[in-house]
């Protein structure tokens, strides 16, 4: 009975070992399925293009009350230039002038040859017009691209290359918003690399962080760095809790910084570090947390084969009051309850990314069988959450895979959302391919209190190119009205208008009342009423003659409720 017994032990430690190594082998193996999917490497050589022979047509520009849009990979006469594509674009916006944005994208000079290099161009007048110098390196192999700004203004532009095999990215500094970039600075780095900087006024205020995928990683098995002297040189590799990869950075209202991946089972990795903040010391992790969003990061199936589904995205809630410090997760995944191939999932943490409740989706579609990829997030410094995507629901059955942009937002803190709503006509995600079968693999967001500024990838106008986006939501309310909406009607006459313009208002309820102007790029104008007012019917005159032609939104805010008007002034 002894020996039995020895060896039924014996026998029940091996299984358990083999048992492990297959587990062991079959995850490395997913992983090196998964990472050898995509990276980032040259293929076709450079081939210069040549400007005098360039071929153009109109850029594409739409505007109606909720989303303008407008291309920016444009030659210097502001057209379109045939036979070139862009993808993969990024934004930063001046925290102190929201007028200044840059964009930058993977360039690639011919459709025929997949040779990228860092396109970038900017705006000074709030997205109205954009000037693209032409790319940062010409020449030089560049894909990647992520652009931040500073609290004072320098804006920043992370590129990676990829030569025999090694991956390293150089952060080149602007501080005319985009209009020229230095020499660059080595920033260690890697594949599918983001990039943060710290603008919470704390002790890490100008920090730059940046993580990337760990397999392809100029510092193997490093795949994090950090800048603590405004981006002159950037700190040896470390690793980050959980592995995650395919994601993006967020830091919280006392400088905590968080990340966001897929990790390498189903689901999304969360980590957090409160003292990456703090420089001289080395960064390590708080914990890392699971994130179940129903559903797993997926190379984006039919819509965009080579390519992502989409990045994940990580967003803090930096507002005051309610909901301060919440931690928001956000990605494009493959459902697992369903098998919906693309549905953008959404989930909350209260307690500083710890954990995180139930998986909510956006998307109010009732199929299972559209997709819903490149889904992106960003916060408003009021805790307004904005969500975009590129949506099949729209396609006709002949085309399955013709796409459109939607949105929807939330004021509650992401319990509840608003109908999604179609910004953009539907377009072939298939149509000027670079010689590689993708749409690149993300967008990029940022919110201010008025609008979301959108950098997003199309081809509406026949081939692929990049736009800029500006939506500006149309909130006829709040959840957190305890009494209701005592704003019953807001009205202008005329409108549009020249100098004399008449604003009429109706409360129900006896309210605290503010009334702002905003121009279109959601900068503050002029308040035209601040007070207590009771309930009754109110009229306001305002004089044109102190503004410009163009769009202007009035915001009336009553007991926790607000309403906006679009108004249009003109000669």
């Amino acid at each position: 009975m002894k020996n039995t017994a020895i060896h039924s032990n014996l026998l029940m430690v091996l299984i358990i070992i083999l048992s492990s190594g297959v587990y062991s082998q079959t995850a490395d193996n997913d992983k090196t399925r998964r990472m050898s999917l995509h990276n980032e490497h040259p293929v076709d050589a450079y081939s210069p293009s040549q400007p005098a022979g360039q071929l153009t047509s109109p850029a594409y520009r739409r505007e109606n009350s909720v989303f303008f849009t407008t291309q920016v990979n444009i030659n210097v006469n502001g057209e379109n230039i045939l036979n070139d594509a862009g993808n993969e674009p990024s934004i930063a916006v001046d925290p102190g002038n929201p007028d200044r944005m840059a964009i930058g994208w993977r360039q690639f000079d011919n459709v025929n040859n997949n040779f990228r290099q860092a396109g970038n161009a900017f705006t000074a007048d709030g997205g109205q017009t954009w000037t693209a110098p032409g790319v940062i390196e010409p020449g030089i192999f560049r894909s990647d691209p992520v652009l931040e700004a500073d609290n004072q203004g320098v804006f920043y532009y992370n590129s990676l290359t990829s030569s025999g095999g090694s991956y390293f990215c150089r952060v080149f500094k602007s501080s005319n918003g985009g209009a020229e970039w230095d020499e660059g600075v080595p920033a260690q780095g890697g594949d599918k690399q983001w990039m943060e900087i710290d603008k919470t006024g704390g002790d890490g205020e100008g920090n730059i962080y940046s993580f990337w995928t760990s397999y392809y990683s100029v510092c193997m098995p490093g795949h994090f760095t950090r800048s603590t002297d405004g981006g002159d040189s950037y700190e040896d590799c470390v690793t980050v809790d959980g592995d995650p990869y395919w994601g993006t950075l967020a830091i919280g209202p006392s400088g905590e910084l968080y990340t966001v991946g897929s990790g390498f089972n189903d689901g999304l990795v969360v980590t957090r570090s409160n003292n990456a903040q703090f420089s001289g010391n080395i960064v390590w992790w708080d914990y890392n947390t699971q994130v179940n969003l129903d559903g797993a990061m997926t190379a984006g199936p039919d819509v965009n084969p080579a390519g992502l589904l989409g990045q994940a995205s990580i967003a803090v809630n930096l507002a005051p009051g309610p909901g301060n410090g919440n931690v928001y997760v956000l990605a494009s995944v493959e459902r697992l309850s369903n098998g919906d191939p693309g549905d953008v999932m959404f989930a909350k943490s209260d307690d500083g990314g710890l954990s995180f409740g139930e998986p909510i989706r956006i998307n109010d579609d009732l199929s299972v069988n559209n997709t819903q990829w490149f889904g992106t997030m960003s916060v408003a410094p009021n805790g307004r959450i904005d969500v975009v995507w590129l949506d099949t629901r729209d396609a006709p059955a002949f085309n399955s895979l013709l796409s459109a942009l939607y949105y929807s937002y939330s004021l509650d803190q992401g319990e509840t959302w608003s109908a999604n709503e179609l910004l953009s006509d539907s377009f072939d995600p298939h149509v000027g391919w670079p010689n590689q079968e993708k749409m690149g693999d993300y967008f990029d967001m940022v919110s201010d209190n008025g609008n979301a500024h959108l950098a997003w990838a199309n081809t509406l106008n026949g081939e692929q190119d990049v736009y800029y986006g500006r939506i500006t939501p149309v909130i006829t309310g709040t959840s957190e009205s305890d009494n209701g909406d005592p704003v019953e009607t807001l009205n202008a006459s005329p409108n549009p208008f020249n100098e004399n313009l008449r604003i009429s208002f109706r409360l129900s309820n006896p309210s605290d009342v503010r009334i702002v102007l905003y121009d279109i790029s959601g900068r503050e104008i002029k308040t035209l009423e601040e007070g207590y007012l009771n309930a009754g019917s109110y009229s306001l005159p305002f004089d044109g003659k102190s503004i410009g032609n163009g769009v202007y939104f009035c915001r009336i805010t009553a007991g926790g409720a607000s309403k906006i008007l679009r108004l249009v002034r003109v000669e």
